[in-house]
């Protein structure tokens, strides 16, 4: 096993770049909290020096403790021709009062010459000054070599002189950035080896970006080649297409590689539920086909594959989805097997005979050709389930129903439901309005059912999704409705499908209705204990 890895999270920075990100002061302490928990070795909280908020938050994080994070701000040298005690960005610096300073210097001759318009000897003295006087101060000092391996690929020497005076200067560790994104693993692992053999008692640190689509991969080079700290992101956010992804990097480290980077080994078992929950307060949706931590990491789709993890969970699985906080689910679509549905029935705690399953895995097959998709209403499954046990009764049959949409002068745009339904033997006949003809078939639904079924006063519809399967018949497209209805902290999917968009509705409310209710059976049905 080698040597354990600092993780070191830039999420409140360099993650905050990203386009369509912007955290609150809250935001970015609420965050700092769930990494220190998590147990990341550094936390760069901003950099003071170029925002109000990010100052803000400093202040505040003097009050936090920290129990295994500590806490960087992050800056830039000196500007050229002046001393860093008199450099606003450098007195910014101590003024966040953080235990670790991350100074950037330029390493690239192209950045020294054309972005700072000096020499390539000032640029040395304001790295080497720079970080003398932040360590005079008993500063933790991490000297961020921006564009190292763009750099080291124009003048080899010069990249190399600006890492050796950033240890002159009182760096304790030099990291290594790729910060175009553009270098590939073998060039990591070539330029980190260089450096070790050139500093071999330098802490050598690594910091990607994504634009090869390789952060992830040479960020584990430079971990192989000996970097001991690994900079990035929580789900790879960042400026342009983002940074090292920390939620592969990390399991990566920790079960591929046998190279321990958290204190306690059992907090990666937090790790989809850190990443979900860093997307929900970024307020972007999850990736579901992240590696690791997405909802479909773990999901199986496939007939032959599904009826071999039935078999043997491994067979189809890298890790055990636990691992990592995920798990494992089945898929149900015209692409399963028998296996597929017998998974699903065991997930749902229902009893399934092999017929049963393939009459269900037929009709599913059928309707799929018809424009439904199953992957995304489990709940429609799991009503098809139900109808295909033997004395199956349904809840209620529909006779017939009425929805008129009009326009009237001095009434307005008015939508109306007239239904016919056939209950408990009893035929009810009901009207309702509402603010569309879905919502007002919706709504003499429930009055309908509502003495029957009481429980339906609990049901929320809380969305509708429309997708047009067929745009070239315009008008006459084929539609696919999807609806997701709650009950308390219950959800579920239902679907539906057709080429008249209130016929395909109705098919995914009465599926909606039915599985809620069917639920709200099984609930009541279980003793309560003393």
């Amino acid at each position: 096993m080698r040597s354990q890895v600092a993780i070191y999270d830039t999420t409140l920075r360099d993650g905050t770049q990203r386009e369509g990100i912007s955290l609150s002061l809250a935001d970015k302490l609420k965050i700092a909290r769930l990494l220190d928990d998590f147990g990341v070795a550094y936390i760069e909280g901003g950099w003071p020096g170029s925002n109000p908020k990010d100052a803000a938050f400093f202040e505040e994080a003097r009050h936090m403790t920290f129990r295994h994070a500590r806490l960087a701000a992050f800056g830039s040298t000196c500007r050229k021709d002046s001393d860093p005690a008199d450099d606003p960005n450098i007195q910014a610096l101590v003024d966040a009062q953080t235990p670790v300073v991350t100074v950037v210097g330029k390493t690239s001759m192209l950045h020294v010459t054309d972005v700072l318009q000096t020499t390539p000897q000032e640029n040395l003295r304001m790295i080497r000054e720079s970080l003398r006087y932040l360590k005079s101060l008993g500063k933790e000092v991490i000297y961020d070599a921006e564009h190292f391996f763009d750099g080291a690929k124009l003048d080899l020497e010069y990249a190399f002189d600006t890492l050796r005076t950033a240890l002159d200067g009182g760096a304790d560790s030099i990291v290594l950035c790729d910060t175009n994104g553009g270098s590939m693993p073998w060039e990591i692992t070539e330029l980190v080896e260089k450096v070790r053999q050139a500093f071999p008692h330098a802490q050598i640190g690594i910091h990607t970006h994504n634009d090869g689509e390789l952060a992830v991969a040479n960020s584990l080079a430079a971990v192989r080649a000996g970097a001991v700290q690994v900079q990035g992101t929580i789900n790879g956010y960042g400026e342009r297409c983002g940074n090292a992804n920390l939620c592969s990097i990390i399991p990566d480290l920790e079960l591929k590689m046998g190279v321990p980077c958290l204190p306690d080994p059992s907090k990666l078992s937090g790790l989809t539920q850190l990443s979900r929950t860093v997307a929900e307060i970024a307020n972007l949706a999850p990736d579901d086909h992240a590696a690791y931590v997405g909802r479909s990491a773990f999901a199986h789709k496939g007939g032959i594959h599904v009826a071999a993890i039935r078999r043997n969970v491994d067979s189809y699985q890298h890790i055990d989805p636990s691992r990592v906080g995920n798990e494992m689910r089945v898929l149900v679509s015209d692409l399963s097997g028998k296996g597929n549905i017998l998974s699903k029935a065991e997930e749902m705690a229902l009893e399934v005979s092999g017929d049963e399953a393939g009459q269900v895995l037929a009709d599913i097959k059928r309707l799929e050709s018809e424009g439904y998709v199953f992957e995304g209403a489990e709940a429609s499954v799991a009503v098809r389930l139900h109808r295909a046990k033997p004395g199956y009764m349904p809840l209620f049959h529909l006779i017939d129903f009425t929805v008129i949409v009009e326009d009237r002068r001095g009434r307005g745009h008015v939508s109306e439901a007239m239904m016919k339904l056939e209950i408990g033997g009893d035929v009810v006949h009901t009207a309702a309005e509402g603010n569309g003809p879905v919502n007002a078939l919706d709504m003499a639904l429930r009055k309908a059912l509502m003495p029957h079924y009481p429980q339906i006063a609990e049901f929320q519809l809380v969305d509708y999704k429309v997708r047009i399967l067929d745009g070239e018949n315009a008008t006459a497209a084929t539609t696919r409705v999807l609806i997701d209805t709650q009950r308390g902290s219950h959800r579920w999917s239902t679907v539906g499908a057709g080429t008249d968009i209130i016929r395909a509705s109705w098919l995914a409310l009465v599926d909606a209705v039915e599985y809620g209710l069917s639920l709200a059976h099984q609930h009541e049905s279980v003793p309560s204990g003393d």
